[in-house]
């Protein structure tokens, strides 16, 4: 796609080479670009760093990069902020929400915690800063599992924002736990009946799947686990043809490392529609990236007490998934907001 395409009526020379312009901001800035696996293909490409969001988010604090442009959605963003307070964050576009963060109102959740005092808050990363906060422990969906296993079996839980990912692990481990009622939209936007048609014209093709998927496409999954996750078995199944059930942008990294399989998203209600490609993903665009580098804004800011306790949820996933420290060394979180 040439960079000099759909570019904003206001604000910018048509001339611009986009792809030159954020290459000089980059150097100048000492910036360093990172891309989640659901952006689109021209911004995964011309990133330093493509992945999901906690990894991403641990290679830009391990830079020397004063700048990190975070190309993905807001919470993201916060996360590499929170891990990297002396850094510029900043964020194409502040309006890249998340179905899952809006889906958990701090608020609400506060309150949530406060009628169930004797539960522990693992929350999936997808959620807000202040949500982070209120957390116990935060989870990615490849360390979810382990780091339950590691709670003791008469701890009560509550796990947030995503209940399709919450109702996988119930499943999975027999733990019982108090869910959150969040979905992601886009992985609620598969259809069974679509993907069972899909599989009839594909026999033998395995199905891949995201656990923030419903159980009823999790059912026809043949693996299911993180983005990354994803991508690690597609370079590792024998066959030729994959059928992808998460966000369709992952599939431009996966023909990128196999060119010569096939890989098939997994649609939506009508078969055709788009309605499995992340909206909020999808404002992050080259011009906005070369907006965000060359005026430093839209920055994220924390406030520092807000962000050392959201970090003190992020730091106890860390140190359980790497079995530093166990439960018994993990203090409670506050359960009233700001």
């Amino acid at each position: 796609m040439d960079a000099r395409l759909n570019l904003p009526a206001a604000g910018l020379d048509r001339s611009l080479d986009l792809r030159a312009e954020i290459d000089r901001l980059r150097k100048e800035r000492n910036a360093v670009i990172l891309a989640h696996y659901y952006q689109k293909p021209e911004i995964q490409d011309l990133a330093d760093f493509v992945g999901d969001s906690l990894d991403l988010s641990k290679k830009a604090q391990a830079t020397d990069a004063d700048v990190i442009a975070f190309c993905g959605v807001r919470f993201m963003a916060e996360t590499a902020k929170i891990l990297s307070p002396e850094k510029i964050v900043v964020l194409p576009d502040m309006d890249a929400g998340c179905s899952l963060e809006d889906s958990c109102p701090p608020d609400e959740f506060a309150a949530f915690r406060a009628k169930h005092p004797n539960h522990i808050a693992l929350t999936y990363i997808n959620c807000s800063t202040e949500v982070k906060a209120l957390s116990d422990i935060i989870v990615t969906s490849s360390s979810a599992e382990k780091i339950l296993s590691q709670l003791p079996a008469d701890q009560k839980v509550i796990f947030g924002p995503d209940r399709n990912l919450g109702g996988y692990l119930v499943r999975k481990t027999g733990r019982e736990m108090l869910l959150w009622p969040g979905v992601c939209i886009v992985h609620e936007a598969f259809s069974e009946t679509e993907l069972m048609k899909l599989k009839a014209q594909h026999p033998g093709a395995p199905v891949v799947a995201h656990p923030e998927c419903p159980p009823v496409i999790l059912d026809h999954a043949d693996y299911i686990g993180s983005t990354s996750g994803i991508l690690a078995y597609a370079k590792d199944f024998p066959g030729d043809t994959l059928i992808v059930a998460t966000e369709p942008h992952i599939i431009h990294q996966m023909e990128k490392a196999l060119p010569t399989k096939q890989f098939i998203g997994a649609p939506g209600a009508d078969g055709n529609c788009n309605c499995n490609i992340c909206p909020y993903m999808a404002l992050n665009t080259l011009e906005k990236l070369y907006l965000a580098l060359r005026d430093l804004t839209p920055r994220i800011e924390i406030e520092e007490g807000l962000r050392l306790r959201a970090k003190k949820s992020l730091d106890a996933m860390l140190a359980m998934a790497s079995g530093t420290v166990g439960m018994g060394d993990l203090g409670p979180a506050p359960v009233t907001g700001d």
